[in-house]
């Protein structure tokens, strides 16, 4: 059974439950989810989990993510991107490049951020953007969030036709922690300045270790699925350990092993943060957390050959049908 993960470079236009739809057909299963939905408007890596990596994607999804970006300043819109319809407009005429770069220092590190309204989150158990298409008014609260980066690469000033009407267009790479609106950060920006600001193109680059340079177009994975085995997937983002044959087989039921010494369970191994565990050949068992003098198996991975597909989970079996479920493919506008 092929499990791994596919990087793909999302299309412009696309929503990310459309390529989790598309790589079902393409991999011929629909065990298939993402780890971190980008917005139809935006392009770039989204990471695909096919099968027994679906398992995976929850620790993807609280990695760090990087975007290359143009913020537009002088206008805003409903979405805070380029996709909402235009509230207001104010000439950026007298808005420095060293303002520009001022605002964009004060937004970076540690920050309060107020996601953008138009989003997945949900309010009395109904996602904020369908309150917002029926006319009500969303508040949102400020939820800490960490800009490891917020540099500007380029700054263009546009006339906009309308007298002393100027726009900037500000290009920017953005590194931040997961759950960081970049739209948030473009409506923030312009705020600080005065001018009110929007996104107006977005892609991503990085997400935790997988890069641009690994994703592949749909048109390319079309005529060839390329596919990061999940031996490889779970080394580059996790911590490792190797195992002994006799550790091999107690943690293959499920059981719990000496933390080792040198190249044993790391100690910041924890459940939300486990270990990758390899056999002798190289195959993952399991992901690890460490329990003091013992490490214990978060999620265990069955063979391929094992009757019925079962894997285990914290000492319980689930049916591997029951794994990689949609919430990883829901359509939703969240996290940029």
């Amino acid at each position: 059974m092929l499990s791994g993960l596919v990087i793909v470079d999302k299309p412009q236009g696309w929503t990310s439950h459309d390529v989790v739809g598309r790589m079902r057909r393409i991999a011929g299963t629909r065990k298939v989810g993402h780890a971190g939905t980008l917005d139809p408007m935006a392009t770039g890596v989204l990471v695909v989990g096919i099968n027994k990596a679906t398992r995976l994607l929850t620790y993807i999804v609280g990695t760090s993510k990087t975007y290359t970006a143009t913020i537009r300043l002088g206008e805003s819109t409903v979405t805070d991107d380029a996709e909402g319809e235009v509230t207001a407009t104010r000439s950026a005429a007298g808005v420095t490049d060293a303002a520009v770069r001022a605002g964009v220092e004060d937004l970076t590190g540690e920050i309060e951020q107020v996601p953008s309204s138009v989003s997945a989150i949900k309010v009395n158990g109904e996602r904020a953007y369908a309150r917002v298409r029926s006319g009500e008014e969303v508040k949102l609260a400020a939820r800490p969030v960490t800009i490891h980066r917020f540099e500007v690469h380029e700054i263009r000033r546009l006339h906009t036709g309308v007298a002393d009407g100027e726009a900037l267009d500000v290009d920017v790479t953005v590194e931040c922690s997961s759950g960081t609106y970049i739209r948030a950060l473009a409506r923030d920006l312009g705020e600080a300045l005065g001018v009110g600001g929007h996104l107006t193109a977005l892609r991503r680059t990085q997400v935790g270790p997988y890069t641009l340079d690994q994703a592949h177009t749909l048109e390319q994975l079309a005529e060839k699925l390329d596919v990061l085995e999940i031996s490889d997937a779970a080394r580059a983002l996790m911590p490792n350990r190797e195992l002994s044959e006799a550790e091999t087989t107690e943690i293959s039921f499920g059981r719990r092993i000496t933390a080792g010494a040198g190249a044993g369970t790391p100690e910041a191994a924890t459940a939300e943060n486990p270990a990758a565990a390899f056999a002798p050949d190289g195959t993952l068992v399991a992901l690890l957390a460490d329990a003091g003098s013992y490490a214990k198996p978060v999620l265990v991975f069955a063979p391929d050959n094992e009757k019925h597909g079962k894997e285990k989970h914290g000492g319980d079996e689930l049916r591997s049908d029951e794994l990689g479920s949609d919430e990883h493919g829901n359509d939703k506008r969240a996290g940029q």
